[in-house]
This record gives C-alpha cells, structure tokens and sequence, in this order.
C-alpha cells in the first residue's frame, strides 16, 4: 500500500525534535507541505531544513504552546504559509513528572490545553477542506495507571476523551479526529535515551516490560500518523491506537 500525501498541508504542534520531527519528516517524504512549531530556535530550524529537503513546502515558528496567543497566531500563520490546514497533529507536552503543583499545571496547559486551543484555532481552517483531520497523540499512561507520572497519565487521559468527543462534534462536517497512544520510545537525546544513564533500573525495569525485547521508534509512531493522515483512513475516526508493542502484556 503506497500512501501520497501530495497536496496535504499538515500543522503539527510541537515538531521539531522526538515523536513530532519523526512525524513533520514522515509526512513530507509522502508529499506534504509542512509547518511545525516548538520552543527551541535550533532544533526548529534544523527539522525545517530537514523538512525543506524533501522539495516541500517547510515551515517553522517559534511558539509557547502554553499560551493561549502564541498557539492563535502560530496556526494562522501556519494557514498563510501552507495556503490552508489539512491535518492538524497535536504532539505537545509539558512533561508533567510527579505530582507536583508544577506537574500538573504543565500538563493541563500544554497537553491539555494546547489541543484544545490548537484545534479550535485551526477548525475553520479544516472545515473548508475535504478529507481534514485531526491526529491528537496522547501515552499509554492515559490507558493505564501512571503512578510515576500521575499528572501525565491524568493529561493524557483527558486528550483520549477529548479525541473521541471531538470526533463525535466533527464527524458531520466530514472531520476525523483520531489519537494515538505511544508506548515507550527511544530516540537520542529523549527520555528514554537519558535513563538509560540516570535511572539504569528504571530503563531496564522499562525495557523489560516490552515483550519484543526494545523499545520503539519515531518512524513508528510516524508511521501511523502518515496512515491516519491519508485518506486510506478515510472511514477512520474516534480510534485509540495504542503502539507500543505490546508493552505491558508480560505478566498481565
């Protein structure tokens, strides 16, 4: 099956490095014009690039996805840039370790509030085009209990209750609205690259926990957003896609 996105122009919220880039990437290699944002000027500027190499639309904003104007004027901009939104990829978060008054206030603004914000931003931008929809990528920890991270997990959640909702709002406007649950990926310089060194138990208690003997990848998590985002997903809505390899099933 060969997916062609030639002629989609795809927005993803928090896309320069992880999950985000490996989706920004994927997406144009199948024929997108994308835009994302994030925080860091550096890292930004080098996924553009990378971006821009595919002989694409590339384009890139700074942009705090805890305000609330910031994400306004981000997906207009986006708008104008691409001549339109397409697909909208929510990958925000703000990282909500513990439970901490800081955790949770992350995580409410950013993985929650950021989606919220987002698609509202972005919806007449979708609604004048065929075949729009939204992909919202959440965790595993909003299926499961998360007692390392229950501000997270807690987020989390509410972005898979979000996703199926708005699939019900939008379902008549022709919009879909999926999610996807990663499990553990690993990527250099991300969470689970850093563990490996600063928590070596938890990495392995982790790893462990993933019955194919690895954690997964960006470009499988990518993988499937590319899916959702085509129109081989066009009867594709309101779905939870776990990918995690079935992380979790040891010992179930």
């Amino acid at each position: 099956m060969i997916i062609d996105l030639t002629g989609k122009r795809i927005v993803i919220a928090g896309g320069s490095r992880g999950i985000g880039r490996g989706i920004a990437l994927a997406c144009a290699e199948a024929g997108a014009d994308v835009s994302i944002c994030a925080r860091g000027a550096a890292a930004l500027e080098a996924t553009r690039g990378d971006i821009e190499a595919f002989g694409h639309i590339a384009h890139a904003a700074a942009c705090d996805l805890g305000k609330l104007a910031d994400i306004e004027a981000y997906v207009a901009d986006a708008a104008k840039a691409l001549g339109g939104i397409d697909v909208l990829v929510n990958n925000a978060s703000g990282f909500g370790i513990g439970s901490t008054e800081e955790a949770w206030d992350a995580s409410f603004s950013v993985d929650i509030m950021a989606t919220v914000r987002a698609c509202r931003a972005a919806l007449p931008f979708l609604q004048r085009e065929r075949g729009a929809n939204i992909i919202n990528i959440a965790s595993v920890s909003g299926l499961n209990t998360s007692v390392r991270t229950p501000a997270y997990g807690a987020a989390k959640a509410a972005v898979i209750h979000l996703t199926r909702t708005q699939a019900a709002q939008l379902a008549s406007a022709g919009i879909r609205v999926n999610c996807i649950a990663p499990g553990s990926i690993e990527f250099p310089g991300g969470v689970w690259d850093q563990r490996k060194t600063d928590a070596p138990a938890l990495y392995n208690a982790t790893l462990a926990s993933c019955p194919m003997g690895r954690m997964g990848t960006v470009e499988e998590i990518a993988d499937v957003a590319v899916f959702l985002a085509s129109a081989r997903a066009s009867w594709v809505t309101a779905q939870i896609i776990a990918v995690n390899g079935g992380q979790g099933l040891r010992g179930a």
